[in-house]
């Protein structure tokens, strides 16, 4: 317990939480703030499922993450390579949401999701540094305290997305319209901006092993062309290449398994979460309801679950924390089944949210911390931002399609809960299948 205690009060796991915080809060924005904003504006069920599919970038961002652990910025360079895009990418979504702010009711909704979808490619090169960071600032000998990591990155996400999304519900419920919403999430990033000013740099030999093997490549390439068509060849092999070459050298055929589970394991969580502030809508609950128990509420205890699920995870293990999460995620959901019967009973909202958050908190932060342990220290921002676009790709790309199944059930929120519940089941099997492949690994 005590080990536990001076784990989470480690000051690394300040920034950490702070960072997550950051990597949350643009979800307000192009999440459910902006659904809500769209449901005003009368648009329909599908057509705003399919707007949300701006988050596919998040499914992208391993293209160009080897970039952020190797590109120095000109003048911020001197901040630390992750401290130097923080503050970069935090001041351009400053920028952009400004702009959202301007957009009229009666304005071209095209220019909108463009805008949506420039502050989604923004945050989703944050999550690369910020996890590149969370992974970089814990020493490769500090692997007990990953699952802490994790768990306050968890929080932290929580906080942003939770508490400030709530504030924006609270606004608009109360009156604010929506560019006046936008204007004071705006007002939060520079908070963001503070804390990265304020993180130390994690101390890194990143660099050395990457010149040791671009210098390896070169040597591989001698003997004909110019000797800079060699450097810059060597330096794409050792930037885009070697990540993904050094990933399946350390696992072999294991390594597509397990970008299977990835891809799998959130999607019945994804498409639950796309459709619930509909869902809670169109069954009766008013704004200042959602705000109070889905947001408000719902965060504070997933703020809370995730400190306590990255200690149970340390105590039972990553894999058995990932199956006992994966089967309560998708038993929750049938929570939600019950309440579409019921209706707008608030003791059952409060009950879902309640065990919803917990189940959620769980799996989150033993996911987390299980693709943070299979990620190389040399190439932390490339192969986690892989690893982590592929579980983005099952939640967005996927779940683009959540308010079309809806429609196809002609608003028959019963079925759409019992099938998400059952979205899980694939991913347990090739659990089961990568911890036995990988049984040394995970004891």
């Amino acid at each position: 317990m005590k080990k536990i205690i001076t784990t989470y009060f480690d000051r690394r796991m300040a920034f950490i939480f702070f960072n997550g915080a950051a990597s949350g809060f643009p979800w307000v924005v192009i999440g459910s703030a902006m659904t809500l904003w769209l449901k005003d504006l009368g648009l329909t069920r599908t057509a705003i499922g399919f707007f949300g599919s701006v988050f596919a970038v998040y499914s992208l961002n391993w293209m160009w993450a080897p970039l952020l652990d190797r590109v120095r910025l000109p003048l911020l360079a001197r901040l630390g390579q992750r401290r130097s895009w923080l503050l970069l990418l935090q001041a351009l979504m400053l920028l952009l949401i400004l702009a959202m702010s301007r957009f009229d009711a009666g304005g071209s909704l095209v220019f909108l999701s463009l805008l949506a979808l420039s502050v989604a490619s923004v945050s989703a090169t944050q999550d690369v540094v910020i996890d590149a960071y969370r992974i970089d600032v814990l020493a490769r000998g500090e692997t007990d305290k990953l699952p802490a990591g994790a768990a306050l990155a968890t929080a932290g996400w929580w906080s942003g997305y939770g508490f400030i999304g709530a504030a924006a519900l609270y606004f608009s419920d109360f009156g604010m319209s929506w560019n006046g919403v936008y204007v004071f999430l705006a007002m939060c990033v520079p908070l963001f901006m503070l804390n990265t000013l304020l993180l130390r740099e994690p101390r890194s030999a990143r660099f050395e092993a990457q010149r040791e093997i671009q210098d390896a490549y070169e040597n591989m390439l001698g003997g004909g062309g110019g000797h800079m068509w060699r450097r810059f060849a060597a330096w794409c092999l050792t930037t885009l290449f070697q990540p993904i070459r050094d990933f399946f050298s350390r696992f072999g055929a294991v390594a597509l398994l397990i970008f299977l589970f990835i891809v799998f394991f959130k999607i019945g969580e994804a498409f639950l979460g796309r459709m619930s502030l509909l869902f809670y809508k169109e069954i009766g609950f008013t704004s200042a309801e959602i705000a109070t128990y889905s947001k408000l509420v719902g965060s504070t205890l997933t703020i809370a679950f995730s400190i306590v699920a990255g200690a149970i995870t340390v105590h039972f293990g990553l894999v058995r924390g990932l199956m006992v999460g994966g089967i309560s995620m998708a038993a929750t959901n049938l929570i939600f089944a019950y309440m579409a019967a019921t209706g707008p009973d608030t003791t059952v909202f409060a009950t879902a949210i309640f065990l919803d958050n917990f189940t959620s908190a769980f799996s989150t932060v033993a996911f987390v911390a299980f693709i943070s342990h299979l990620t190389s220290r040399t190439y932390s921002a490339s192969q986690y931002a892989l690893m982590a676009s592929l579980g983005n790709f099952g939640r967005t790309l996927f779940a683009g399609g959540s308010g079309w199944l809806v429609d196809s059930l002609d608003g028959d929120w019963v079925v759409f809960f019992v099938i998400t519940a059952l979205m899980v089941a694939p991913s347990l099997l090739m659990l089961y299948w990568i911890a036995k492949k990988l049984r040394g690994m995970f004891a």
